[in-house]
């Protein structure tokens, strides 16, 4: 009898406990999804061959070997998936990550090959995600009772309509015609029109220059605000005080303000006492227009404009404050910052993934959220857009979550898919995805916390109307060559390719069948290419588990 009445009050305790209390039980959840980053970037992956300044390329030199002591210290003590894949390029691989599903579904195919669909005003324009897949990551977050905010590069339209409760934007979304409106930079390529024929030009010099439309995310940068607390409209240009005004200038760093504000918003939702998402989708590792150098030829210019310089010493990193001087071109850096490089691109995404387990720590959050760093699609110069063998889909996976007690440890040889982050992410807020809708993710969490040996039997990409899959034994790329996996080549992708099925196990032609079998599936892209028939349906909604 005492008994029950000791569970019946508990019961009631816990039927009354405030829901601030409640909410500050669940995990937070960070994604810091870098850009154009292959996985044989990082030295985790213990590739003999990376990329090399100024252009790319395959290079062996140490010196240009990125510095990565925070990733690999979390990679070793979470997990890091071996072989993970996301799409060939930016935003398929995007619609991929937000959605958890593929491109027959979502309809982003390719950066320029995209579904259509009849809006409400009865026109055909492209489907954005947010239409042919409505429940968005940041929806997931909404069910879950997570307060959510997108920083970073969108490279999606209708920002606001994802579901974020906030938002700081650099680059990838916003139109020309936004852009301009944006009077604090002129960090900018854009189109004109001389003598009747479109060309562009820098603002910054007034030259004429052979490069695509680019308003600067690095230095000097553009950054728009969504739904910030001190904002007087939804959206609005940064810098917005006189005190911001007064310390922007060359020396300002696209990917530090992302943070700045990131971290804001951590403070803010720690203080609230609500659980936080934070989805990081940082432009670094994508190239860019380096406004610094006078270079600007397109053989010889820097790819990857440099970075503020910084420092692994004695456990820590140091920074070194940026002073840059100059104007219209001619630009003087006094050796603050680094050298130009993918891999400058990745030793600061070192430093900032640093910079969040400081944050955390010092929050009293640091075993207390899950962190999961991947990128978008292969480097450029070497995998980016590319559908041969593994090149334009494996990317870096690491997920480093002391609050999911894993099983798992170090580097993981299975497969898994960017589409998994979404229902992983699910299953950590505790939301169900209805039965109904389909979703294309497999959740890692089981794999990761109990005994279980394999995570997928097979893992898909596709690039444009071409198709990939890969299982333990076979990859068939996205040209229609099929490749022997059973063994990793020492650069990542030399890989033998199967020509003869005499000389390959059993194993390897029964698993070829199976995923030959497969295909099929979500190859539609020639018949159903965009709006099904009967439009897109309303989902059932998401619920709280």
């Amino acid at each position: 009898m005492i008994h029950t009445r000791s569970l019946l009050l508990l019961l009631v305790v816990f039927t009354l406990m405030p829901t601030s209390l409640l909410a500050k039980k669940k995990p937070n959840v960070i994604i810091f999804f870098a850009d154009d980053i292959s996985a044989r970037e990082l030295p985790i992956y213990g590739s003999s061959v990376w990329s090399k300044p100024p252009q790319g390329g395959n290079t062996s030199d140490p010196q240009y070997r990125a510095s990565t002591p925070v990733l690999d210290k979390m990679a070793n003590q979470g997990v890091v998936i071996k072989d993970a894949w996301s799409a060939t390029i930016c935003m398929p691989a995007r619609a991929m990550m937000m959605s958890g599903r593929y491109a027959h579904l979502h309809k982003w195919w390719h950066n320029k090959d995209k579904g259509k669909y009849t809006n409400e005003s009865g026109k055909k324009e492209s489907v954005p995600v947010y239409i042919s897949s409505p429940h968005t990551i940041a929806h997931v977050a909404k069910a879950g009772g997570y307060a959510s905010i997108w920083a970073g590069k969108t490279q999606m339209g209708g920002v606001n309509q994802f579901g974020f409760d906030e938002g700081v934007f650099t680059p990838g979304g916003q139109t020309q015609r936004e852009c301009l409106k944006n009077k604090y930079t002129d960090f900018k390529i854009v189109q004109k029109k001389v003598n009747g024929k479109r060309v562009l030009i820098n603002e910054d010099t007034g030259d004429e220059v052979n490069y695509y439309q680019q308003f600067g995310w690095y230095w000097k940068p553009h950054v728009q605000l969504m739904n910030h607390p001190d904002s007087k409209t939804k959206f609005e240009w940064w810098p917005n005080t006189p005190k911001s005004r007064k310390e922007y200038g060359l020396h300002t760093y696209g990917p530090d303000v992302e943070l700045d504000f990131v971290f804001d918003f951590m403070d803010r939702k720690h203080k609230q006492e609500e659980p936080f998402f934070v989805y990081h989708t940082t432009h670094l590792g994508h190239d860019g227009w380096d406004f610094f150098s006078s270079d600007i030829n397109k053989e010889t210019r820097n790819k990857w404009p440099a970075t503020p310089k910084v420092k692994w010493e004695n456990n820590k990193y140091t920074r070194t404050q940026p002073k840059i001087t100059g104007d219209n071109g001619d630009y003087n850096t006094h050796g603050t910052i680094s050298e130009p490089g993918i891999h400058s691109h990745i030793n600061y995404i070192d430093y900032q993934v640093w910079l969040y387990m400081q944050k955390l720590e010092e929050m009293g959050e640091a075993n207390n959220t899950v962190f999961i760093f991947c990128a978008d699609n292969g480097t450029s110069g070497y995998g980016k857009n590319s559908p041969a063998v593994q090149k334009g889909v494996h990317v870096p996976m690491i997920i480093y979550a002391p609050c999911l007690d894993m099983t798992k440890e170090g580097m993981q040889d299975i497969v898994a898919n960017t589409a998994d982050i979404y229902s992983t992410v699910a299953e950590v807020m505790g939301v169900q995805i209805p039965d109904s809708y389909e979703v294309n993710g497999v959740s890692l969490i089981p794999y990761l916390t109990t005994n279980k040996k394999e995570h997928r039997q097979w893992v898909y990409s596709y690039h444009q109307d071409k198709q990939l899959i890969r299982g333990k034994y076979v990859l068939i790329d996205g040209v229609g060559r099929t490749y022997d996996v059973t063994a990793q080549p020492d650069d990542l992708i030399s890989y033998p390719q199967i020509t003869d099925w005499s000389k390959f196990s059993e194993n390897h032609m029964n698993e070829n069948k199976k995923l030959q079998k497969i295909l099929p599936r979500f190859n539609v892209h020639d018949i159903e290419h965009g709006e099904p028939k009967g439009g897109f349906k309303t989902p059932e909604p998401l619920r709280k588990l």
